[in-house]
């Protein structure tokens, strides 16, 4: 695989999903709760993996929200927070999250947030060698996605931003040591309290297995099992039904699917320990 990625140039789009928003009553004609009461969105990074670099690091200057004035028109953008600073996605693997920013907003609706990237201090590290990644558009107007969120008052919003590693490194130029990598970010939201999530345990844990929930032909989420415990869980899923495949990396080891595993909001399925056999 990390062959693979020095190699092929990966002509990916950025790709926006539009998350499913949970709508809420007790706003005024102004957007404002009746009670003059805030609410508030938190917003959560988490990760799908890349097994063929070390290390994803991402630096993040602010994240911003967009709110829809009273007439349904586009509003002002908001500074929800300003992290300046990097992180590695690759340590948002496996059901943990980064909190990126949280504030107290007005009741209303809020339709796009956006993340706005430094212009340089993006990397890749690849068999030890650490590369800087470019970001080709969108550092000075930022990485928008559509959220369409209702903030309540005395309600926290807790948006859950997917953040595809291994769709958003993209090699160019000659392989060896002039690599170039560009940083194209795919990013998927959702509604956490809206989502469910998958866990269980790949046994052996030595086959250092990827898991991925899949619906159909689209695969909605990844990780990579612990390697030491086998444990993995997979996170913000929409209610429905997936077909989990395990995927080791280590090919003396066959794949597994369990079909048919059944996701309900704001729960967590455990489909026990999942058996590797050996090739």
């Amino acid at each position: 695989m990390k062959d693979m990625l020095r190699n092929k140039i990966l002509s990916i789009p950025f790709a926006f999903f539009l998350a499913a928003a949970v709508f809420f009553t007790g706003c005024d004609d102004n957007g404002t709760g009746s009670d003059g009461s805030m609410g508030t969105m938190t917003v959560e990074m988490t990760d799908a993996p890349i097994d063929s670099a070390d290390a994803v690091n991402v630096f993040i200057e602010r994240v911003e929200v967009q709110a829809q004035d009273s007439e349904g028109e586009e509003g002002e953008w908001i500074v929800l927070s300003e992290p300046q600073q990097s992180y590695n996605l690759l340590e948002l693997v496996n059901g943990a999250t980064e909190v990126i920013g949280t504030k107290e907003l007005e009741p209303g609706i809020y339709e796009q947030i956006r993340l706005i990237l430094s212009t340089n201090g993006h990397s890749v590290v690849v068999d030890g060698t650490e590369h800087s990644m470019m970001v080709p558009s969108g550092a000075q107007t930022g990485i928008k996605l559509n959220i369409n969120a209702e903030i309540q008052s005395d309600i926290e919003y807790v948006l859950l931003l997917d953040f595809d590693a291994s769709r958003s490194v993209v090699a160019a130029g000659q392989p060896g040591n002039a690599q170039k990598y560009l940083l194209k970010p795919v990013i998927k939201a959702s509604e956490k309290a809206i989502t469910g999530n998958i866990e269980g345990v790949v046994n052996p844990a030595d086959a250092q297995p990827v898991v991925y929930a899949i619906a159909g032909s689209d695969t909605l989420a990844s990780t990579i099992a612990d390697t030491t415990s086998g444990d993995f869980r997979l996170i913000g899923l929409e209610e429905g039904s997936y077909d989990v495949s395990v995927n080791p990396r280590v090919d003396s080891y066959q794949s597994a699917t369990v079909e048919d595993v059944t996701v309900q909001t704001g729960k967590t399925k455990d489909i026990g320990t999942v058996e590797l056999n050996q090739q």
